[in-house]
């Protein structure tokens, strides 16, 4: 049995287009889509079967991503939430994390990545694309040094602030540190978590059950 999804965007042409694709892999189709949250939310009440999946693109009229998200984890606790992003906007995806969304997928993504990042959520829970630029050297290298993969209480500190819509220099500012030391802190836990960004790194945590948001 194929694994229903759900879509909603505000490009009619991207919103038609991805349910084609998404219809043309052998493990998945699309049994709703939408322009908006609102019309989202509206459909679902109607929708036989509920998807499993919904992918949600962050800007939206009448109700955006953030709010569809919070409102179908709200009502549809079983369904796992998706941002779709134009860019990779950390701030704005940690917004959607924190709605609720599993995940976040870039617009310009290749079909195949797209494929496997569906079959990760629908088998995992959760899909974090930087698992595709781990450095098999570095990953090597880790599993001989479990000591230095230690997280201090300062970085579960900057952590769970770096989870929130506050800026590098305001986080400095909340934990009284230098600037420079807290790019020291970023890219420590870059290293320990194997990951190349920012939501990269709010995904690794919650996924370690080292923050929740």
């Amino acid at each position: 049995m194929k694994v229903s999804i759900g879509i909603a965007d505000d490009h009619q042409l991207f919103l038609k287009s991805l349910g084609h694709l998404i219809n043309s892999f052998p493990s998945f189709e699309t049994v709703v889509d939408a322009l908006n949250g609102e019309e989202l939310i509206a459909k679902l009440a109607f929708c036989k079967p509920l998807p499993e999946i919904v992918l949600i693109d962050v800007n939206m009229p009448r109700m955006d991503g953030p709010k569809a998200a919070v409102e179908i984890n709200r009502l549809y606790p079983f369904i796992k939430t998706v941002a779709l992003s134009m860019k990779d906007d950390d701030l704005t995806v940690i917004r959607m994390l924190k709605a609720g969304c599993c995940a976040y997928l870039l617009k310009d993504f290749h079909p195949n990545e797209l494929e496997k990042a569906l079959l990760e959520i629908h088998a995992k829970g959760y899909y974090n694309a930087d698992a595709f630029n781990i450095n098999y050297r570095r990953l090597i290298l880790r599993a001989n040094e479990d000591q230095s993969l230690a997280i201090s209480e300062r970085e579960k500190e900057f952590l769970r602030l770096a989870s929130t819509d506050l800026t590098y220099k305001q986080i400095a500012a909340k934990m009284f540190l230098a600037e420079r030391t807290i790019d020291g802190y970023r890219e420590s836990l870059f290293e320990k978590f194997n990951v190349k960004s920012r939501v990269g790194m709010a995904l690794e945590g919650i996924r370690r059950n080292i923050i929740s948001l």
